[in-house]
């Protein structure tokens, strides 16, 4: 008798709460940990940040071409055009970018017109994407501006394309006319009596169409050198023949 009664009472102190609650425990504590995770917090945090840094990046592309459209400043605004919506697109990706290049248009649409705000958007919404784009992915600046000024020069022959349309004349020829006296006029320097034809003045126009975009692209560069590092959104380091030209320390 007293063996059974022993027996009992070790069995009955096996079979405590506290031992079998112990398994239901950890599960609760585990799930309690998996709801504890910070990242969900984290992304429903930047979701507000992404929308206001946006609209209000979109909002200064729209101001800054707005500024410049009826009170220009010759190239000191213009090199800003492209900058905020590549800023977005290393802050926050494509999407982000896209969406600004598009409220950037839709805002000088409804402040500017319908033409105006498309000669925003072709080239320079597109030019700040694909920046950004190569920018985030540490592309070389010569890739960078090459693509930039492509970009930039098939703008312009929209830019013609659609004004030409629009007023019922090819503007293109005033271009034209324009090259073929500078032509003619280093021709004459040069003692050179040749005309040149018009196919020789077209590729020449189109080629100073290049350079000139060239040339501005490198000179946004260097803004957003200085400018994005400040912010704490660094692009691709220049080549160093630049950073001794600008006394650049890294």
């Amino acid at each position: 008798m007293s063996d059974f009664l022993s027996a009992d009472a070790a069995s009955n102190s096996g079979s405590s709460p506290s031992t079998n609650n112990d398994p239901q425990t950890a599960d609760i504590s585990a799930m309690a940990g998996e709801n504890t995770n910070p990242e969900p917090r984290r992304e429903l945090g930047e979701a507000p940040l992404r929308v206001v840094e946006t609209a209000f990046l979109a909002s200064t592309a729209s101001l800054i071409w707005l500024v410049n459209y009826y009170f220009p400043l010759g190239p000191l605004l213009r090199v800003f055009f492209p900058i905020p919506i590549a800023l977005v697109y290393l802050r926050w990706g494509h999407r982000a970018a896209w969406m600004t290049a598009l409220v950037s248009g839709l805002l000088l649409s409804v402040l500017m017109g319908p033409t105006r705000s498309i000669l925003y958007v072709i080239p320079f919404g597109i030019m700040g994407v694909a920046l950004g784009g190569l920018w985030r992915r540490k592309a070389s600046w010569s890739l960078s501006i090459s693509v930039g000024a492509l970009i930039g020069t098939v703008g312009f022959f929209f830019r013609f394309w659609l004004l030409s349309a629009l007023v019922g004349q090819d503007l293109w020829v005033y271009v034209t006319a324009q090259v073929t006296e500078i032509v003619e006029w280093v021709f004459v320097k040069l003692g050179w009596l040749s005309v040149p034809s018009l196919n020789t003045i077209g590729a020449i126009a189109a080629g100073m169409i290049l350079v000139n975009n060239i040339v501005y692209l490198f000179v946004v560069h260097l803004v957003a050198l200085l400018l994005l590092d400040r912010l704490g959104n660094p692009i691709p380091r220049p080549p160093r023949w630049v950073q001794l030209l600008i006394d650049y320390e890294e």
